[in-house]
């Protein structure tokens, strides 16, 4: 069966992008390997996610990625956190310093509400609806 595995997102510096996503969202560092080259091969994922979709951090080289870097999906939502415990985590990420761009909200589809990593692009925290 297939799946997506990964999903390259462009980051500033390995390190601070390991640092906010493991600290700020609470993901796992689930690889960290030297390519010998300068660059290396970062996987992380939200916790418990098991084989689920990861995070590829990918340090911008060139101009091009540079510009890209935090506006990956043209100032649009482009990337989406589900939880079991929205009001404990967006407590958890606000009190880690994690920017919210506006207040939870409650939608049909769910509790949610949109912040931004480190670079600038924006995420849904989304709680689901129970059906």
């Amino acid at each position: 069966m297939s799946h997506i595995a990964l999903t390259a997102l462009v980051v500033r510096d390995y390190d601070e992008a390991i640092a906010f996503y493991t600290d700020a969202l609470g993901f796992e560092l689930v690889e960290d390997t030297d390519r010998g080259d300068g660059s290396r091969w970062i996987v992380v994922r939200p916790r418990g996610a098991g084989a689920g979709t990861g995070l590829l951090l990918a340090r911008a080289k060139g101009d091009a990625q540079h510009a890209r870097m935090g506006d990956q999906t043209g100032g649009r939502v482009g990337f989406f956190l589900y939880t079991e415990d929205f009001a404990g985590d967006h407590a958890r990420m606000v009190a880690a310093g994690v920017r919210f761009v506006e207040e939870p909200r409650h939608e049909v589809y769910g509790a949610v509400a949109v912040f931004e990593d480190l670079y600038g692009n924006r995420w849904d925290l989304l709680e689901p609806a129970v059906v």
